[in-house]
């Protein structure tokens, strides 16, 4: 379904961000993007949203296709009609708005009647039901959590076959991200939605998907399926926080140069 080869991207003309990466998301499969924070996750979804020239980024080489046709360059609105969303870091809402019209915002590039409308509100609460106590309810004053249900929602709204999630996790306490990752899993399965899932809780990404690609400095430098990274002695130690005997260890005490050395020498 989409398919990335040798892409780069600059920033401002000078800050090579991206580093000639290749991945590729099947139709219908969930897969992870992994990597520490400034790897180049949420550029690589902004050069497939069409987001990168609002923030002085530039694409130099590669490209970029979705469903056999080059997106490259394409508006970010063209490229949501074609059924590409993305849910963003931070979530993004609009504060100032209720719910049911953040969740509605998410349909202002769909041409078609009222009544489809209608019946994907009611699909997405079905997904969300803490958001349809809420609907009234100016988005901003909504907890953390439901504001993660929101933005997935407003996603959702476009009908899209391919969603890009970014951080779903972030600032949720455990038993909720539990709960958002299996509404993910269901949206996959029921409305046959493929995902792009970076995340930094890597056990739970890797638990989800399918197949998984790990970024650091720009660079992919490991992918295969979650079951074959899961085993990976590395990923073990720098993903998921265990060594060789089971211990748990702080990605802090870890030597960033040996990471180096041993993925990209």
């Amino acid at each position: 379904m989409l398919q990335l080869n040798n892409l780069e991207v600059v920033y401002n003309d000078i800050i090579l961000v991206l580093r000639g990466i290749s991945l590729e998301v099947p139709d219908g499969r969930i897969i992870a993007f992994l990597g520490s924070n400034g790897a180049g996750k949420s550029t690589t979804l902004r050069a497939v949203s069409g987001l990168l020239p609002y923030e002085d980024g530039e694409i130099k080489k590669g490209a970029i296709e979705f469903d056999g046709v080059s997106i490259h360059g394409k508006d970010p609105q063209e490229i949501v009609r074609l059924g590409i969303t993305q849910v963003p870091e931070g979530r993004r809402i609009f504060a100032e708005l209720t719910v049911e019209e953040n969740i509605r915002v998410g349909a202002h590039t769909r041409r078609g009647s009222k009544t489809g409308i209608a019946q994907d509100l009611r699909m997405v609460l079905d997904y969300f039901p803490p958001l349809r106590q809420r609907l009234k309810v100016e988005a901003g004053y909504i907890s953390g959590g439901e504001q993660q249900m929101l933005a997935i929602a407003r996603a959702l709204m476009a009908r899209p076959s391919l969603m890009m999630l970014d951080e779903p996790s972030l600032g949720l306490a455990p038993m909720l991200v539990t709960e958002i990752f299996d509404i993910i899993k269901r949206i996959n399965r029921e409305e046959e939605v493929s995902i792009l899932l970076v995340e930094q809780n890597a056990l739970m990404a890797l638990t989800v998907a399918e197949y998984g690609y790990i970024m650091e400095n720009g660079k992919i430098v490991l992918d295969g399926s979650s079951r074959k990274l899961m085993d990976n002695e590395d990923v073990k130690e720098f993903y998921l926080g265990q060594t060789a005997d089971k211990e748990r260890k702080s990605y802090s005490d870890v030597k960033h140069y040996k990471r180096r050395k041993r993925w990209l020498s």
